[in-house]
């Protein structure tokens, strides 16, 4: 009389490396002693599909997929996962990556804020659970960017010299970021070049970023965005913005007029340096931060389609994003404190009453 066998986490991790060297479903079968109707059953459990790094896609069996589903179907029977049966974390997580969180943020910002889940795992092994697709919900294709992933430059030496002071002469200070008040401007183009734009300033020490929706992409639209700017913070201007650095766009061509205060005559409202063209590794920060804005607004897209109510909620949700660069605190949080010291609210109240 035949006894029922049942397939085992040890059988799994066989049946695993196995299938995915391409040993046929009968050889698998005989080797672990179960039948090929019993072995297409059990990989029908744990498949996924899985990105190559050339973003082509193969069909592969996990293990630790296939037993969940069984530690599911049998009431948390037999060896689990970390995740286990643990529903709050996993649509906790599922919730954040639809929301445009990385996997690591996720981690930081439980452990930053206390939060209480039967799960503790870290950052990698969160990728590799959604690289297994042990989640129902999200994908690697709900993810920017996978891993620690750099963009290479090729440095490029162009000879034109900058409408303005070049960053040669930027101080060393400025480059280390141990000093608040430091910006970097550029332009994100939406379908069309001659189309709406969006002026995007990134503070250099705290990551804190502003994003203005403007006509188009022209000097006379950048100074006026400036101007705007100077009417806010008034004479905290030259506190708050003590330099900006951009590229050698024809919009930033107005260096006078960017420098110049539209309030207070024959006053200088800021410092502009200008990086070597072709260089945009030079405003790294504001290429990092571009890269969050496209998760909402991909190429392609019809600025004047997006409201600046839309601009600002994305600009939110950047500045309120926690960041292991510190200790997963936020941008939004470094710059209120950095207003703070210069006494910008104290001011303000004051004003009002």
């Amino acid at each position: 009389m035949k006894t029922y066998k049942r397939i085992t986490y040890t059988d799994r991790l066989k049946l695993e490396s196995m299938y995915n060297m391409k040993i046929p479903v009968k050889v698998i079968a005989n080797t672990l002693g179960f039948s090929q109707n019993a072995i297409y059953y059990e990989l029908q459990k744990g498949f996924y599909i899985h990105r190559n790094s050339d973003w082509t896609e193969t069909k592969k069996y996990s293990c630790d997929k296939a037993q969940m589903k069984t530690d599911y179907e049998l009431t948390s029977k037999g060896a689990q996962l970390k995740l286990g049966n643990d529903y709050e974390f996993i649509n906790f997580v599922e919730t954040k990556i639809k929301e445009k969180y990385s996997p690591g943020a996720i981690i930081g910002m439980i452990r930053r804020e206390n939060m209480n889940f039967k799960t503790n795992i870290c950052r990698v092994t969160l990728y590799s659970y959604i690289d297994k697709g042990l989640f129902l919900n999200v994908t690697n294709k709900d993810l920017l960017r996978k891993g620690n992933q750099k963009k290479k430059y090729r440095k490029v030496r162009i000879k034109k010299a900058p409408v303005g002071t070049s960053i040669e002469k930027r101080p060393k200070h400025i480059d280390e970021r141990k000093e608040f008040g430091h910006w970097e401007l550029d332009t994100v183009i939406g379908k069309r070049k001659k189309g709406e734009v969006l002026f995007v300033l990134t503070e250099r020490m705290t990551r804190y970023e502003i994003i203005y929706k403007a006509k188009d992409k022209t000097a006379q639209s950048v100074v006026l965005f400036l101007n705007k700017l100077e009417r806010k913070y008034k004479k905290f201007f030259p506190l708050i913005f003590k330099s900006i650095t951009v590229d050698n766009g024809s919009e930033f061509s107005y260096c006078d007029e960017m420098e110049s205060s539209s309030i207070y005559k024959n006053k200088k409202r800021t410092q502009f340096y200008y990086c070597h063209p072709y260089s945009s590794y030079e405003r790294g920060s504001n290429e990092n931060q571009n890269a969050f804005i496209r998760r909402f607004l991909p190429k392609g897209t019809e600025f004047e389609t997006i409201s600046q109510k839309r601009i600002d909620e994305i600009a939110d949700f950047i500045n309120s994003y926690p960041r292991e660069l510190f200790n997963f605190n936020n941008s939004q949080n470094l710059f209120l404190d950095e207003l703070h010291k210069l006494n910008f609210f104290k001011e303000k109240i004051q004003n009002s009453t």
